[in-house]
């Protein structure tokens, strides 16, 4: 059922996931980058620490890894924001075209969880698909951005391991803030009477 009201609403899906998608690329792409950049600081190559240094990075001589500036976690803190809002949004107009749909189903006995964990379900195909697209864009962004600005010298210290941990954290944020952005629509939806679920007019 889930899938195939996504597939019944797709493009308003489409414009839910890739909300999801540019937060999640956006994490993976300011993460990939100062794991990059950490692993250019232990090589211990002063080529790469001067490099650093040009791009911006401050660096102290007892530093041994970097971090994001408190400018670019607001920036990413406040892109997960919007996301959330936006997957509310397209949530709660969801619950709002369902109105006769989900009035059927509890007046054929279904219960309220069960209207939850449709809408739950359906968030989380949009979180999985739109986070794995995500963390994959912003990956490919972070490294092809790195090798265009210091090279490809810095092939052989490319931190893949990091890279991939980052990658599976930031599907595991995108999933996450999905879940969260549709908790409220749906026990909005679970708690609505039946006999004014099929009153409203479509």
């Amino acid at each position: 059922m889930s899938y195939k009201s996504i597939r019944a609403r797709f493009f308003r899906s489409l414009v839910t996931t890739m909300t999801l998608v540019l937060a999640v690329s956006f994490l993976a792409f300011s993460q990939i980058s100062i794991d990059i950049a950490d692993a250019m600081l232990v090589s211990d190559n002063p080529v790469f620490h001067r490099i650093l240094l040009q791009s911006g990075y401050d660096i102290l001589p007892d530093d041994v890894s970097l971090s994001a500036s408190p400018k670019q976690r607001w920036i990413v803190v406040l892109s997960l924001l919007v996301c959330v809002v936006g997957i509310i949004n397209a949530q709660l107009m969801s619950v709002t075209e369902r109105f006769r749909e989900i009035g059927t189903m509890k007046c054929l006995g279904a219960l309220d969880r069960f209207i939850v964990r449709i809408f739950v379900m359906e968030a989380s195909m949009q979180g999985f698909a739109g986070s794995v697209t995500g963390a994959f864009v912003g990956g490919i962004a972070a490294c092809s951005g790195a090798i265009f600005r210091f090279g490809t010298d810095i092939l052989p210290i490319f931190p893949w391991q990091d890279i991939l941990s980052t990658s599976a954290l930031a599907i595991g944020t995108g999933i996450g803030l999905s879940l969260l952005g549709v908790l409220y629509p749906a026990i909005m939806a679970a708690r609505m009477q039946p006999v004014e679920a099929m009153r409203v007019e479509q």
